[in-house]
């Protein structure tokens, strides 16, 4: 069960009082931009936070939802596509959350290889060309086996190439080069500092979603029900 949130619903409805009357023209302003969701993915902002690690997704000013993940984890892979994933999407489009991301490399250590990193410096270097998260949902549809080690150069730019704009020499090089491999090791050891969650993990607004209650990232409709309870 989540902890009460009587006290701060009933905060934040009167401090929305005051808002409304102080300052009507800037609520006004907010309502009218959310109204003007982002019309693709593609559209979505995204940029590297200040900490050096996360990866910031969507309006900038909006609730924060963080995703810790390993693209070589199939739990992953799973509610990406048919889970929270596309929920969450909408919902960033939508002007409702930002997303956070925190990539992991865990499974490198566990499973062997190093397909996570390489994912991990690849994901790093479409960000320098404004196209993570497009290339991140393809990379997740096109995972390989976890307990293989999939993600080689060859697969990573294969799959680049569904990303329109992506490929060209100063992607194709960063991900031959491991140009952000030490990217890949900060992001590690932000996930470990972070406690290392059970894979998928999610913060909603500064709250871990219990491990017992993780069963809602498996589910599409129920997560945006469950993320207004964190507001």
């Amino acid at each position: 069960m989540r902890p009460e949130r009587i006290r701060p619903v009933l905060v934040t409805v009167a401090l929305l009082g005051l808002t409304t009357t102080a300052c009507g023209d800037q609520t006004e302003a907010a309502q009218r931009e959310r109204r003007h969701p982002y019309a693709a993915v593609e559209d979505l902002p995204e940029v590297l936070a200040p900490d050096g690690t996360t990866i910031v997704v969507g309006d900038p000013r909006r609730m924060p939802v963080r995703v810790y993940e390993d693209v070589r984890c199939s739990v992953c892979r799973e509610v990406e596509v048919t889970g929270a994933g596309p929920s969450l999407l909408e919902m960033t489009l939508g002007r409702e959350v930002r997303t956070e991301y925190t990539l992991s490399s865990a499974l490198d250590g566990r499973l062997g290889g190093t397909g996570s990193k390489k994912a991990v410096n690849a994901l790093r270097a479409a960000l320098e060309q404004g196209r993570f998260a497009e290339y991140r949902a393809v990379l997740l549809r096109s995972r390989p086996e976890e307990n293989g080690d999939g993600y080689t150069d060859a697969l990573l730019l294969e799959a680049a190439s569904h990303v329109h704009g992506l490929r060209g020499p100063a992607f194709d090089s960063a991900v031959q080069e491991m140009k952000y491999a030490d990217f890949a090791e900060k992001s590690q050891k932000a996930y470990e500092a972070a406690g290392a969650p059970v894979l998928p993990a999610v913060d909603i607004n500064g709250s871990r979603l219990p491990q017992t209650e993780s069963d809602v990232l498996l589910t599409e409709d129920f997560f945006p029900v469950w993320v207004a309870g964190y507001r």
